[in-house]
């Protein structure tokens, strides 16, 4: 296959390893500065790549890799490899009619993402925002609720993935009554046990779990996931915590479970329209709000940039991905 290799966003943490793959390969960065132009780009321009190196910085002037951008790629395109373990913004099936097979980088964001879970976790049980706010106001504890303690408590973790594993690790040590999980397919018994995971039903999670921690993908079967349903069936005073995707929750359902006392407190790195916050979310006390810095360390970056060029290299070597997203699995599993 051709070896042309177009970067549409930027590499800022792995420049050695790029500029060792630069001596070896065809590798340009996009210079289109707006959707159309590089709509038009690829139609002349860009009509020889056969791979496109893929990160979220390019959504600012291109947008999204929704079925119009797709349809407009050459037909030259073989692959693209993404710089993310979310790839909501790829039109999965749009690419599978084209036959252009997608990777992500599911395994270089764990650590990282699993440790604002973590903060977020005992910021919301310790009220640690509203605690720092009073102090800077001078009032020290005055009118500051209480928190709760982790230990003794139920850790609900839907989606146990790498990250979702990954923070049950971390979390082993604060002596919980008991981490489950919900996943769309069960985890094998000896996995399980590594983590000292219990599976259950979705809705028994929501019904017992003192923390619900989300760290599914975002699809279409999985927006708003949690809704106004889902609220009413959760215990008095739950924890909710989002580090996966925004629109996996309803920020409206979530705002009114929070004014109503259902939920005691949310932590979120990630919100449906990101990077507009809920106004509700934004003036509640017990809200614990990042923008979106699961992944934002120089390792974790380093680590993702590193992961898509060895699936680069895996293409351009070997027609081939190391790391393709699960819907594109079947092709590599031969």
């Amino acid at each position: 296959m051709s070896s042309k290799v177009l970067i549409v966003g930027c590499i800022e943490f792995a420049t050695d390893i790029l500029c060792e793959l630069q001596k070896k390969y065809s590798i340009e960065y996009c210079a289109s500065r707006t959707r159309q132009e590089f709509i038009q780009d690829c139609s002349d321009k860009y009509k020889d790549i056969s791979i496109i190196y893929h990160s979220p910085e390019a959504h600012e002037s291109l947008g999204v890799f929704d079925a119009e951008m797709i349809q407009s790629f050459p037909e030259s395109l073989k692959y693209i490899v993404y710089c993310g373990a979310g790839y909501d913004s790829i039109d999965v099936d749009a690419c599978e009619q084209r036959q252009i097979k997608v990777s992500h980088t599911p395994m270089a964001v764990d650590d990282g993402t699993a440790d604002i879970a973590v903060i977020l976790i005992l910021a919301c049980c310790r009220n640690m925002i509203a605690a720092s706010n009073n102090l800077r106001k001078g009032r020290f504890r005055h009118g500051l609720s209480m928190g709760t303690d982790v230990q003794g408590k139920v850790l609900g973790i839907i989606g146990a993935g790498g990250i979702g594993k990954t923070l049950a690790k971390r979390m082993a040590g604060f002596d919980l009554k008991q981490i489950q999980y919900y996943n769309r397919n069960r985890l094998h018994k000896d996995v399980e046990e590594q983590y000292n995971l219990t599976y259950v039903d979705f809705e028994t999670l929501l019904r017992t779990s003192d923390i619900i921690s989300i760290h599914c993908p975002h699809s279409a079967q999985t927006t708003h996931l949690i809704d106004y349903k889902e609220f009413t069936y959760m215990k008095k005073d739950v924890i909710i915590v989002n580090t996966a995707r925004g629109k996996v929750i309803n920020e409206a359902a979530l705002v009114k479970a929070l004014e109503r006392g259902q939920v005691l407190a949310a932590g979120l790195d990630v919100f449906e329209e990101e990077p507009k916050v809920h106004p509700g979310l934004l003036t509640h006390p017990r809200s614990v709000l990042l923008p979106h810095i699961g992944t934002f360390t120089r390792q974790s970056q380093h680590n993702m940039e590193k992961l898509v060029l060895d699936n680069l290299v895996a293409a351009l070597e070997h027609d081939t991905l190391l790391t393709p997203i699960p819907e594109h699995r079947k092709y590599f599993n031969k």
